[in-house]
């Protein structure tokens, strides 16, 4: 053992601080913590500001963190306990895991008999671009699957529509975690046509999609209706993670002469 420390002592005394960096620039923060329990230098490395800070920018690409605003700036504008990037990291990590658990919590409290209404659920949308939220936020925090499918769709809409992720990354993070064959049914009502002078009965529209479907742009008149919420023609939505066996709201509207 001795002779093993003394080893690994002489190799990391040989190693530049710039490619000790560079190693470490290509790890992930669990895989940065455990590295620097391994001894004195990585543990002075791996708690350096540059590592920290790019891993800050990667993590909330949203954020406002302008290239000119230095370390101290950072923690004193966070946090001014913390000390550098890496206390705004841990305090930025503890704010996005509680605002998801509100987000998670709100969407729960608003499932009435196994559905959703679309404002509640552009609402959702909504608090999380409001905190800003990172890819990796909503692969850890929403994309589990022991929480409610609406939640993951949640998530899997802010990704496209508010993040503009490539579909591909965001179908991988889908199938990474278990989620992407889960299905919602999302309902919908449409205003009746108008034909010779006379207003048709308004329409009901229901389609059952998976998560996949949505991902992959098979589902782009569903993920359309969802984005746009009940306006113009669209009178209701109803989004369901268990099947709708009969209707809880219908719209029957008299024929009316102009």
């Amino acid at each position: 053992m001795p002779k093993m420390k003394h080893r690994q002592c002489i190799i990391q005394s040989s190693l530049p601080d710039d490619v000790a960096l560079k190693i470490a620039s290509f790890l992930e923060e669990t895989e940065v913590c455990a590295l620097e329990c391994c001894s004195r230098f990585w543990r002075k490395l791996c708690g350096s500001d540059c590592i920290w800070e790019s891993l800050a920018r990667q993590r909330w690409p949203l954020l406002s963190l302008s290239n000119s605003q230095s370390s101290s700036t950072i923690s004193q504008n966070s946090d001014p306990t913390s000390e550098g990037w890496r206390g705004f990291y841990m305090k930025r990590h503890g704010e996005m895991e509680s605002g998801a658990s509100n987000v998670v919590n709100y969407v729960e409290q608003c499932t009435r008999s196994d559905s959703l209404e679309v404002g509640d659920y552009l609402q959702a949308m909504d608090e999380l671009s409001t905190m800003k939220l990172g890819f990796k936020d909503v692969k850890m925090f929403l994309f589990n699957p022991k929480l409610n499918v609406l939640v993951n769709l949640v998530g899997l809409h802010y990704c496209i529509s508010r993040l503009n992720l490539p579909r591909e990354d965001v179908m991988e993070a889908l199938q990474s975690c278990k989620i992407s064959d889960r299905k919602v049914c999302v309902r919908w009502w449409k205003l009746g046509r108008w034909f010779y002078g006379f207003r048709m009965r308004d329409e009901s529209h229901s389609r059952w999609v998976s998560l996949a479907d949505l991902a992959m742009a098979k589902e782009e008149e569903v993920l359309g209706v969802l984005h746009r919420g009940a306006i113009h023609e669209v009178l209701r939505v109803q989004i369901y993670f268990a099947n709708p066996s009969r209707s809880l709201w219908s719209r029957q509207s008299t024929q009316v002469r102009s």
